[in-house]
């Protein structure tokens, strides 16, 4: 099974910057999933979202890389059912002209 979270959207703290270490700026998540689903045992998405904004604004990340790498453990940690990871970070607002994005993907097979 696959399930996508498209377009979750809150305020943390993000990036190297002065200002950004100061004041919490919008934060977009793009996040897809594959997991071994099982009656019993299916992947709750509500958790996956509340999952995934907790670590971003407890942690406080100096750069978009860091919080990547710190999802990916914690997803996997939390929902070990959990096969596959894509997770794509923007920062909308950080450049006048454009959305700038860092994406990245783990298998965990």
């Amino acid at each position: 099974m696959t399930i996508r979270i498209e377009a979750l959207e809150f305020e943390a703290i993000l990036g190297i910057l002065d200002f950004e270490r100061e004041t919490p700026q919008r934060v977009r998540i793009d996040a897809e999933m594959t997991y071994r689903y099982a009656p019993d045992a299916f992947l709750d998405y509500a958790e996956v979202v509340r999952k995934i904004e907790s670590v971003m604004k407890e942690g406080r990340f100096l750069l978009v890389e860091e919080a990547l790498e710190t999802l990916f453990s914690s997803l996997k940690a939390s929902f070990p059912r959990i096969e596959t990871i894509k997770i794509t970070i923007c920062k909308p607002d950080i450049l006048p002209n454009c959305r700038v994005c860092v994406e990245d993907f783990r298998t965990f097979l």
